[in-house]
């Protein structure tokens, strides 16, 4: 286990380095964009897609342990979207989040409780991570979660040339789309996570009194990133099969997707809270 957990904790070997001055130049947002979505099988079979249902394994690093987890994600544009997540090395209740519209779905866990994330926040942060993953697999704004883009540098990665582009959404939505300049395929974003107020913690009360004054300020949290990996076929278009997240130099989850499946009927329980 010791060796495994090592391993999975990596630091990021993808650095990326990118000139400021090519803002302004030939290359904008829309160019880009218009080739990535073509390398991801084109407008005609991306705006085809009606429903999409995947599953597959994720590894999630909590504490000192790596936690198997199985999820089914079942997702009907522009706005219906739940992710069920399974726990089957621990004790632990199958959990289930997602939205309909501006709707949070939620379950099976009782309401939080002392100081936890009122359902706005909690709705906010689901819809973040839905328009993360939708920027790997479609390289798109969804009336759902609408975006904007704008060219922002050219990158230079051990794998070669990137085209980077500034994305921003409902705030504090703030990241950035790394497209690798010869495949045109979305290859990472990152995007910086907002601190806890000080002397928070997550869901509790205050657990630290503020710093002691001359005590050196805290310094910025540390970036996130999603990396896309091992694109394939699926129905005319191409899905990331393998996506890592890392937080600083760290990796802390890897999914590996199973099936995936598109336009497929779903049922329209699937987006009610379970009771």
């Amino acid at each position: 286990m010791r060796r495994v957990l090592s391993l999975f904790l990596v630091a990021v070997a993808t650095v990326l380095f990118w000139d400021s001055g090519v803002r302004g130049q030939t290359r904008d947002a829309a160019q880009v964009l218009a080739a990535t979505r073509a390398a991801l099988g084109g407008d005609k079979s991306l705006t085809a897609v009606k429903t999409f249902v995947a599953t597959g394994r994720t590894r999630q690093l909590r504490g000192n342990n790596l936690v198997p987890i199985e999820f089914e994600i079942d997702c009907e544009l522009p706005d219906k979207y739940v992710r069920k997540d399974e726990f089957p090395a621990q004790d632990q209740d199958v959990t289930v989040t997602g939205f309909r519209g501006d709707e949070l779905i939620l379950g099976p866990q009782a309401p939080a409780r002392g100081g936890g994330p009122p359902p706005a926040q909690r709705l906010l942060t689901v819809k973040q991570d839905f328009a993360r993953l939708m920027l790997g697999a479609f390289a798109a704004s969804l009336p759902g979660f609408p975006l904007t883009f704008r060219y922002a540098a050219e990158g230079e990665a051990p794998e070669g040339k990137a085209d980077i582009l500034d994305v921003s959404g409902p705030p504090p939505f703030a990241a950035r789309l790394v497209i690798q300049r010869d495949t045109h395929l979305p290859v990472m974003v990152m995007w910086q996570a907002p601190g806890p107020p000080p002397g928070a913690r997550a869901g509790g009360p205050p657990a630290t009194p503020p710093p002691a004054a001359g005590a050196p300020p805290a310094g910025p949290p540390p970036e996130n990133r999603l990396y896309f990996a091992d694109y394939r076929d699926v129905n005319g278009m191409k899905w990331p099969f393998r996506i890592r997240r890392a937080v600083g130099s760290n990796t802390i989850e890897e999914t590996t997707f199973d099936r995936v499946n598109v336009n497929v009927k779903i049922d329209p329980k699937k987006f009610e809270a379970p009771r």
